[in-house]
């Protein structure tokens, strides 16, 4: 922890609670912003609860516990920031909202202080071509959920200098995770294999070829995946789903990685999975059934 001690979180969602969580629990101080003192109050709760599971399976001890939440400071402006040697942005996938954050950013922020993305899909380059720091700013993209997936994605722009590469590094080994170096192309490596198969799956069930169930099973038992494909689009949004697709379609221009229409059509809907309640699956059910 030579270079990074104190590190902020913008954004109190899902993402950002976790990454506060499991900073926090590796002894960093933290503080998470966001423009809702009612979201941050839920992310705190949120996190502590996370915590008491892992309290009540033995992986984590009540003082450690109560320690790391100790650690954890909330505001609602980024001036909040102003004694970060790190803040990750983890705002929702929108590359013009993201680029209006770190416009928003950087005044805050000691001139040191590095930037690091959550984004799933969107350059590294360009977002970082937004703030004042190129050469300190790179992407860390953490797995859904933080404090449960090993992987971190590390891209650097095209400007990022190696100190930060080996800071950014430094930190993801620090917090536990392992790292994966990805080239700055759109949606990188994991959602670059991930989301088309997804959507491969979405046009299977638009063209008649299974049924929600039978696609789910399909790929539960003859791949071997613990997760079927709509359950996890459901599990990840599938608005954030259908923003990889477009990211991919627009920075590749091939079509095969053009978005399903049924999967637009959810998004229009506001059908956008486990988070509203209603999906590929309706989440009001026990079990959840599927939709169609």
């Amino acid at each position: 922890m030579s270079t990074i001690k104190k590190i902020g979180i913008i954004g109190a969602g899902q993402m950002g609670s976790g990454i506060a969580h499991v900073c926090a629990q590796a002894g960093y101080e933290v503080v998470i912003s966001d423009i809702s003192p009612e979201i941050l109050q839920k992310s705190v709760a949120a996190i502590s609860k996370n915590m008491d599971r892992q309290v009540q399976k033995g992986k984590l001890t009540e003082a450690d516990k109560t320690a790391a939440i100790a650690r954890i400071s909330t505001g609602s402006d980024l001036s909040v920031f102003h004694d970060a040697d790190l803040v990750v942005e983890a705002a929702t996938e929108n590359e013009a909202l993201k680029r209006e954050i770190f416009k928003k950013l950087v005044p805050n922020l000691k001139p040191e202080a590095l930037i690091a993305t959550n984004t799933s899909s969107i350059s590294i380059t360009r977002l970082a071509a937004s703030t004042d720091r190129p050469s300190k700013f790179m992407g860390m993209h953490f797995m859904n959920p933080v404090p449960v997936m090993q992987l971190v994605e590390l891209i650097r722009g095209i400007a990022t200098d190696e100190a930060t590469f080996n800071a950014i590094s430094e930190l993801t080994a620090n917090i536990g995770k392992t790292a994966a170096v990805a080239e700055d192309f759109p949606a990188f490596i994991v959602n670059r294999i991930l989301l088309p198969m997804i959507n491969e799956a979405v046009y299977t069930l638009y063209e008649g070829v299974g049924g929600v169930h039978a696609i789910d099973t399909a790929l539960k038992l003859g791949a071997n995946h613990p997760m079927g494909p709509l359950e996890l689009a459901d599990f990840i949004g599938l608005d954030t789903c259908l923003a990889v697709m477009q990211v991919l379609y627009e920075g590749l221009a091939d079509s095969k990685y053009r978005p399903c229409p049924l999967l637009v059509k959810y998004v229009e809907a506001g059908w956008v999975g486990r988070k509203v309640g209603r999906g590929f699956y309706d989440y009001s059910k026990n079990p959840p059934v599927p939709t169609r």
